[in-house]
C-alpha cells in the first residue's frame, strides 16, 4: 500500500537539527498526507489484526523483519532523509512496534530512557514516531523531559504494577517537571527522539484511539553485544555498512507477524 506524501515534504532545519542535540527531540514533522490519514488507519488495523487475540501488539517487536508491508513503510524516503540529517547516511533499522492504547485504556507507560534496555555502542539510535491517529495529551499523547539525555544514564528501579507497560521507572526526584514537554501529533506526522530521553505516558482516559508506529534506526558504528542480545539483527536502511559490526536480517518477502519481542529473522523466512 502506498500512502501518498505530504504536499511539503522538507529535509530538517539548522534549527530543528539543534533542537534535536539541545532538547532530545523534534516534532510535528510531515510525512504522509492529511487526505491519507484513512490508509495509514487501514494498514494499522490490517496489520493488528493479523495476530492471534491472545497476543498483546504492544508485546511485539521486529516487524519489519516479519511483514513486508512494515518494512516498506519504515523506508519511506521522508522518513529516512528526516534520520540521517540527524545521523548520517549510513543506517540501518534494529526496531519497529506499536504502540497502542485503546479508549479508556488505564495502562501507562512510567517514566524511562530507552538506552538502559539496549546492549549497544555507542548509544546514538534515533526513534521515529509515527502517530496513525491524531495525538494529543487527551489521548495520552508521548511526554519527555526536554534536554534530560544530557544527563546520562539515570538510575531506574522496578516497578511491577500491573497497569504498566514497562517494569522499570526513573525515581520521581530525577525528573525536572518545568522541562515536561507533550508529543502531540496529527496522523502522518512523526516526532525524533533521542535514545536517552526520558519519557512516558499516562492513561488514555478518552474515547479516542491512540496508536503509534515506532521505528529503531541508528549508524553503522553502533554495535550490539550479542552475548546479552542474541536475536539483534541490522536491516541496512540507507547507505552501506562499512564496520559490519552485526548480523544482518533478511529483507521480508511476504505477509507474517511477530508473537513477542525480539525474534530472529530465520523464524519468519
Amino acid at each position: 500500500m502506498l500512502i501518498p506524501p505530504h504536499p511539503n515534504l522538507r529535509r530538517l532545519t539548522k534549527s530543528e537539527i539543534e533542537q534535536y542535540n539541545n532538547d532530545g527531540y523534534i516534532k510535528n514533522l510531515p510525512v504522509f498526507c492529511p487526505k491519507s490519514s484513512p490508509m495509514l488507519k487501514c494498514l494499522f488495523y490490517e496489520l493488528a489484526n493479523s495476530l492471534p487475540k491472545e497476543i498483546d501488539i504492544n508485546k511485539t517487536n521486529c516487524w519489519h523483519k516479519a511483514s513486508r508491508k512494515f518494512y516498506q513503510l519504515c523506508r519511506t524516503p521522508a522518513i529516512l532523509n528526516y534520520v540521517e540529517d540527524l545521523i548520517g547516511p549510513n543506517f540501518f533499522q534494529w526496531g519497529g512496534q506499536f504502540f497502542v492504547k485503546y479508549p479508556k485504556d488505564g495502562s501507562e507507560v512510567p517514566w524511562h530512557q530507552d538506552s538502559q534496555y539496549w546492549p549497544l555502542s555507542p548509544q546514538k539510535t534515533v526513534t521515529v514516531w509515527l502517530a496513525v491517529f491524531d495525538i494529543n495529551e487527551e489521548n495520552a499523547a508521548m511526554k519527555i523531559v526536554k534536554g534530560s539525555h544530557k544527563h546520562g544514564s539515570l538510575k531506574h528501579h522496578k516497578n511491577n504494577a500491573g497497569h504498566l507497560v514497562i517494569n522499570q521507572e526513573v525515581d520521581s526526584d530525577q525528573i525536572n517537571t518545568e522541562n515536561i514537554k507533550t508529543i502531540d501529533l496529527e496522523a502522518g506526522e512523526i516526532s525524533l527522539h533521542n535514545d536517552g530521553l526520558l519519557h512516558g505516558s499516562g492513561p488514555n482516559n478518552s474515547e479516542r484511539m491512540r496508536a503509534g508506529i515506532t521505528m529503531r534506526f541508528a549508524p553503522t558504528d553502533v554495535k550490539c553485544d550479542l552475548s546479552v542480545w542474541p536475536n539483534f539483527e541490522a536491516s541496512m536502511a540507507r547507505g552501506s555498512d562499512e564496520y559490519k559490526y552485526n548480523p544482518m536480517s533478511a529483507i521480508p518477502k511476504n505477509e507474517q507477524f511477530p508473537i513477542r519481542l525480539f525474534q530472529h529473522s530465520s523464524e519468519f523466512s
